[in-house]
């Protein structure tokens, strides 16, 4: 459903609940501000997403994928703040199947643009995770920093520390057999 259905719908129910609290029906009304809500904010953020961001956080990959997938023309049915984060979700879910596929995902949310800090903070170290597989030390280690630094709450100050032990552990063994 594109957004001006969406507005168009939106405005519907508010005009209802007005007219609800203007004949006396406040019980309706107070229930009609609720569903007016709800309907404002499908305009803002996509129901698709939200409900993939829901099951991606229940640890429930099958079903994230299966309502991002309901998304076929992202540029048309999400706003602009939102085409990142589905790009960020789709190199989450590929990172679990195929993690050099996830590459293109997470550099595209990046481009397109994340607005957490903490959300940017993780497309960098997944695509960290991912320049150490390929063996690209240099780019791995510059993600890793950006990582560090976009990372202002410490969410992921464990991983990123954990990958700099991986990478630690890396330089080792590759000592080990140049000898």
């Amino acid at each position: 459903m594109s957004n001006l259905v969406r507005i168009i719908i939106s405005s519907l129910f508010l005009a209802g609940t007005v007219a609800l609290f203007w004949f006396g029906h406040w019980g309706w009304g107070i229930l009609g501000i609720l569903v007016t809500i709800l309907a404002w904010v499908t305009v803002f953020f996509n129901e698709n997403m939200l409900i993939a961001q829901w099951y991606f956080r229940k640890q429930n990959i099958a079903n994230a994928e299966k309502w991002l997938n309901k998304i076929k023309d992202y540029e048309k049915q999400l706003i602009s703040a939102q085409r990142g984060y589905y790009h960020l979700l789709l190199g989450l879910i590929e990172s679990q199947r195929a993690p050099m596929q996830s590459e293109k995902f997470f550099k595209k949310a990046l481009t397109l643009g994340l607005h957490m800090d903490h959300n940017v903070a993780l497309a960098k170290l997944s695509l960290a995770g991912v320049m150490m597989a390929k063996r690209n030390k240099r780019e791995a280690e510059k993600l890793l920093q950006e990582a560090k630094k976009a990372d202002k709450n410490k969410l992921l100050a464990d991983q990123i520390k954990m990958m700099k032990e991986q990478m630690t552990m890396m330089d080792k063994q590759q000592f080990r057999y140049s000898r």
